[in-house]
């Protein structure tokens, strides 16, 4: 049995970092599932939680650090493993948002489903999880069947 993976979008690392479901789904589900997340994934989120946070009025370095600690269970790809499929990521989804291509490569690269709550992934050929549906992929005895 091959293990599951999942590459996580930026949306899901911010999403990890605020709230608890899904940290606590990719603490739950490590030692089963591989997660993976392009590094352009935490540099993104990296970018968008000071203002979240300010907004919030949550102290934002014990949440960059949560950030920071979610790199032990989500492990940071290099464009070096996935910078060959960025035509073919782009040929998917360039006329949807182009910036989302490294997620999308990593995914075609590591051959995994994504974890997103963007809808610019439906449709691109690879099998896109939400968070309200992706526990039935965590714990699902044997890989769940993927598009593409």
């Amino acid at each position: 049995m091959h293990r599951r993976a999942l590459v996580l979008d930026a949306n899901i690392l911010v999403r990890a970092v605020l709230g608890q479901r899904v940290r606590a789904l990719l603490l739950e589900y490590a030692g089963e599932v591989s997660f993976f997340a392009p590094a352009t994934a935490f540099e993104e989120a990296r970018e968008h939680l000071p203002p979240l946070l300010e907004r919030r009025g949550v102290n934002g370095e014990h949440v960059l650090a949560v950030l920071e600690a979610l790199e032990a269970v989500v492990a940071p790809i290099d464009i070096e493993v996935y910078g060959t499929m960025e035509q073919a990521a782009l040929a998917r989804i360039a006329d949807r948002d182009p910036e989302d291509w490294p997620v999308l490569a990593c995914a075609l690269a590591l051959d995994c489903p994504v974890w997103t709550e963007d809808a610019d992934f439906f449709g691109t050929g690879v099998a896109t999880w939400t968070t309200s549906r992706v526990e039935l992929y965590l714990a699902a005895d044997e890989p769940v069947a993927r598009d593409g």
